[in-house]
């Protein structure tokens, strides 16, 4: 129940990107059972290639916290994060992740590869997948469809 908790204000998150024509994808960190930090993606708004949601939150985390290590934090995203969050996430200590849909085409924390688990690194973060994965994927199906009608 936690969980889903979490993973619905990561979706409202996400929400928020759809509105402004972005691709839905939204994250929250929590520490001590307290939502310290929120993003989404905007990465066509801003034509910054690291504004994803998951690097969005982790620096409002890291500001919040005063640290660069977010060892006990839990960061919710609503897609699988790809190989550049997956990186940032164990470069800053994230405890454990948690993630909705799956992503076949880029995800690394159990698709393609799970680097949040690569044994060689000096972090590892426990992972739990597909937490109201059929509502984290219906936005991105959504959203990709409209898109599709909008070119024809």
């Amino acid at each position: 129940m936690v969980d889903e908790k979490y993973m619905q204000a990561a979706i409202r998150e996400a929400e928020k990107a759809r509105e402004i024509d972005e691709v839905p994808i939204g994250a929250v960190i929590v520490y001590e059972d307290e939502i310290i930090a929120a993003g989404y993606n905007v990465r066509e708004t801003s034509q910054t290639t690291l504004s994803h949601a998951e690097l969005i939150a982790i620096q409002k985390a890291n500001e919040k916290i005063g640290s660069w290590r977010l060892e006990d934090c839990t960061l919710y995203v609503t897609l699988e994060p790809c190989p550049m969050c997956a990186g940032a996430i164990v470069q800053s200590r994230i405890k454990r992740v948690v993630f909705g849909a799956t992503d076949p085409k880029a995800g690394c924390a159990g698709t393609l590869m799970n680097l949040l688990d690569e044994k060689r690194f000096n972090h590892q973060a426990e992972v739990t997948a597909g937490v109201m994965e059929t509502e984290c994927g219906q936005l991105l199906t959504d959203f990709f469809r409209n898109l599709r009608n909008k070119r024809k």
